[in-house]
């Protein structure tokens, strides 16, 4: 429920119970809720809706957005993510730093700035073990 300018996306390190990075991260457009700041949220292909739940974060691949990682969506709420190409990738339009304007929108991905994705690849790529996403509200 934290508003798409500010910091929303975070790294964490369960081990160590620390925080290793923060950033901004976009929604799907069809997410948005009109004259609401509420969010609404959909495994259905084509809803360009978010869909809450928890990923595993898989292969990496080089695709129209540059190095992208595939999501295998483990909930029965994003159950779909592969078939609807739900994917962490990065986009010009998310900024580094919070802002009171709203982060730009995704189809349904979660997106994050090129520095913000750069640095989030370094750990998910030395990591030997599963890396999770959730996504929640």
């Amino acid at each position: 429920r934290i508003y798409s300018g500010k910091y929303r996306y975070f790294l964490y390190d369960l081990k160590n119970n620390k925080i290793l990075q923060k950033a901004i991260v976009a929604h799907g457009d069809g997410s948005v809720t009109k004259n609401s700041p509420l969010l609404k949220f959909s495994n259905i292909d084509g809803s360009h809706q978010s869909s809450l739940g928890k990923y595993e974060i898989k292969e990496s691949y080089s695709g129209k957005f540059g190095k992208a990682y595939r999501l295998e969506g483990l909930d029965e709420t994003n159950s779909n993510a592969r078939s609807r190409a739900i994917v962490l990738h990065s986009y010009y339009c998310i900024p580094d730093k919070e802002s009171v304007h709203p982060a730009c929108l995704s189809f349904g991905c979660p997106m994050l700035s090129k520095k913000a994705f750069d640095e989030t690849a370094k750990y998910i790529d030395r990591s030997e073990k599963t890396i999770l996403l959730y996504a929640f509200y």
